[in-house]
């Protein structure tokens, strides 16, 4: 069986994702830098990312798309290698240049990386020092959500995003 490469666009900027050529992550050309502008607009203010969390805490809505989770996820790892909120050596910078590869996470079922991506993320999560509550979650994530792994990984992302501080510190 051929496995599938997603191409999924952001924003709806063509070529954007992380399959594509054009997407060049950490340069200040492509399409990468195109939807890190707009991603960083749209969590400005603390409100907008403090629902942002909360949303995806809550694991049922459908919006944001997940691949704008998923670049709000890279831009807070991004700065956080540089303030220490990723976790430090063996945290979240490796899952940001995992997904910078775009294999583990975009070849393949969209099950099949999701969970890949969870696994990823929870593995790393005591990195964070997390409250005993959000602990408590995100080892309960498949046992509360299975088989609904958009809701998992909605919560597993919402999880990582708050206990990084991304609600106060932004991207």
């Amino acid at each position: 069986a051929q496995l599938k490469m997603s191409s999924k666009e952001i924003y709806g900027i063509k070529k954007s994702g992380w399959t594509s050529p054009e997407w060049n992550w950490g340069y200040a050309v492509g399409t990468g830098h195109d939807c890190a502008r707009i991603c960083r607009q749209q969590f400005a203010t603390r409100k907008a990312r403090a629902s942002l969390v909360n949303s995806l805490k809550g694991a049922k809505d459908k919006e944001p798309s997940f691949e704008e989770v998923k670049l709000v996820l890279a831009l807070a790892w991004q700065r956080g290698q540089w303030d220490g909120s990723d976790g430090g050596p063996g945290g979240y910078g490796d899952v940001l240049r995992t997904m910078a590869g775009a294999r583990r996470y975009e070849i393949g079922t969209e099950e099949a990386c999701s969970r890949f991506l969870v696994e990823d993320m929870q593995e790393r999560f005591h990195l964070l020092n997390p409250s005993e509550e959000d602990s408590q979650s995100m080892q309960n994530l498949w046992n509360d959500l299975e088989p609904n792994y958009d809701a998992a990984r909605r919560r597993c992302a919402g999880l990582v995003l708050g206990s990084m501080g991304f609600v106060e510190n932004g991207l």
